[in-house]
């Protein structure tokens, strides 16, 4: 069963977490099912980029990006590489390694 190691966050899991994945699953959904509560402003629906994380270890194993996500990617704070959208994202049979961003653009989220 693949892990994902979610690097320290201060808002969102600042000790970190190492977490069992099944394949298929986006890597939202086994964030949200282990606590991990990351944006997703648009209810995993692939229209907003408050769910960007940076794959630090495993990106090449995960499906290449549609070109709707590439899309709304390019619209994200602090965009790199190896940059998707939680929401796309599906797990595969490797380990990943994630950094949720510090920030994110979300013009609907009331402070």
């Amino acid at each position: 069963m693949p892990k994902i190691v979610f690097l320290p966050n201060q808002e969102h899991c600042p000790e970190g977490a190492v977490v069992e994945a099944q394949e298929g699953e986006t890597i939202l959904d086994v964030a949200l099912r282990n606590g991990i509560e990351i944006e997703h402003a648009c209810e995993k629906s692939c229209a907003c980029t408050t769910c960007h994380c940076i794959i630090r270890e495993g990106f090449d194993s995960l499906a290449e990006s549609s070109e709707l996500e590439d899309d709304m990617l390019d619209k994200a704070w602090g965009l790199e590489p190896e940059s998707r959208l939680s929401c796309q994202a599906k797990v595969t049979d490797e380990d990943l390694v994630v950094e949720i961003p510090r920030y994110t653009i979300n013009h609907a989220r009331e402070h």
